[in-house]
């Protein structure tokens, strides 16, 4: 079977077709300024990349043109939509609803509608891609894929704001958590590599990208994660401010409106706003750190430190920790920050290997020594196939 995942924001919609029995990548690509004016990139796999200006007014049009390059006579991967035998759906936020992923109906479409609220800007559009992808094959079975599920594990200790109990009972007003795909699939390769059974693990996954979250995995179950009800909470992110004292926000209220407090702490934070405006690219503030520039310098420092912060936290958590898992544009890439990160973890027992690290990209590698106490890995994380997986296991079913 093969399985087309779906990926949908206000403006783009990313996607892939993966052979569910081979896992392999047959196409990609990804539809931008959807409502503008519309721009396709599409590369079958072992081609060559296309790119396309077609008008996008809707996701639907969208849709369209991505099972029009699916199916091309001449760079299509497909004859058919015959040939589609599922689509799995990203789904950003579930709320208490969704513990798990799940068939598309008109009840789940309702109950993921009502937690518009807790995501605005993203389980409307997945909805939309859902609308967009029925229009065009509604005889093909569709798949949820909640990236708040898997921490649904999570302990009322572990989610509980100190608010009044009521905000949660009336308003959901809780912890929730995301990449929850990402730590899901990256936690179950760790206990592979460990040669160990994953519910009986520890593992401390460091989901570090522009969007940065770090997940306690006991025994093959989230129990704590550094999101919270939004993106925002836990670490300093490439925009986002992370932990901060929430009478900041009271304090910028008085020189600013609440709409531009909301865009300085989503937007113009995080080492974005450290480095002072420089970038949110943690290539552009290696480069500029080297370079000895000392806002960069800071901006890297504070986010490796904050890193380190919560695995200290969540070996507390979990009474003790096997592996650390980096993974993700940053973990996975980003030599400097992962030497950072385990410089402040020496009274773990772990014996870091710093040449193996140096210029380390993208590949799965182990970054401890033989005798390490605990074990550190550098595992690309692909929610694409962890959604085609989860989307085979329930059509299956």
């Amino acid at each position: 079977m093969n399985v087309l995942v779906i990926n949908c924001g206000s403006s783009s919609l990313k996607f892939q077709l993966i052979n569910a029995k081979s896992e392999e990548v047959l196409a990609k690509g990804i539809c931008e300024r959807i409502g503008i004016d519309g721009r396709l990139t599409y590369q079958p796999e072992g081609g060559e990349k296309e790119k396309s200006e077609k008008a996008m007014p809707t996701h639907t049009e969208a849709i369209q043109f991505v099972i029009e390059a699916l199916t091309n006579p001449e760079t299509g991967v497909v004859n058919s939509l015959d040939e589609i035998g599922a689509v799995g759906h990203r789904m950003v936020h579930g709320g208490e609803k969704f513990a798990s992923s799940v068939v598309i109906t008109d009840e789940v479409k309702k109950a993921v509608e009502e937690c518009n609220d807790l995501a605005p800007l993203h389980n409307p559009a997945n909805l939309i891609g859902v609308a967009a992808c029925e229009n065009l094959m509604p005889n093909t079975p569709m798949v949820a894929v909640f990236d708040t599920a898997f921490h649904q594990t999570m302990p009322p200790k572990a989610y509980m704001y100190g608010l009044p109990y009521e905000y949660y009972e009336k308003y959901k007003v809780r912890r929730y958590g995301f990449h929850g795909t990402s730590h899901s699939f990256v936690s179950k390769r760790a206990a592979e590599l460990l040669g160990k059974a994953y519910d009986e693990t520890k593992t401390i996954v460091c989901h570090l990208g522009n969007g940065s979250s770090v997940t306690a995995v006991l025994n093959g179950k989230s129990v704590d994660t550094s999101m919270g009800l939004t993106p925002l909470e836990g670490l300093v992110m490439g925009t986002r401010c992370g932990d901060i004292d929430p009478a900041i926000m009271e304090f910028l209220a008085h020189k600013l409106d609440v709409d531009g407090v909301m865009k300085i702490l989503n937007k113009d934070s995080g080492v974005y706003g450290l480095s002072g405006g420089l970038s949110s690219d943690f290539r552009d503030l290696t480069d500029a750190s080297l370079a000895g520039d000392k806002k960069a310098q800071i901006a890297m420092e504070v986010f490796s430190y904050r890193v380190a912060k919560y695995i200290g936290a969540y070996v507390a958590v979990m009474n003790g920790v096997d592996d650390i898992v980096f993974t993700a544009g940053i973990g996975e890439n980003d030599d400097i920050v992962r030497e950072q990160v385990c410089s402040y973890l020496g009274y773990l027992g772990i014996e870091f290997n710093t040449e193996l690290n140096k210029g380390l990209r993208g590949k799965e590698t182990e970054l401890s020594m033989p005798g390490s106490k605990v074990k550190v890995f550098v595992i690309p994380t692909n929610e694409e196939l962890a959604i085609a997986r989860e989307t085979l296991e329930l059509v299956r079913k």
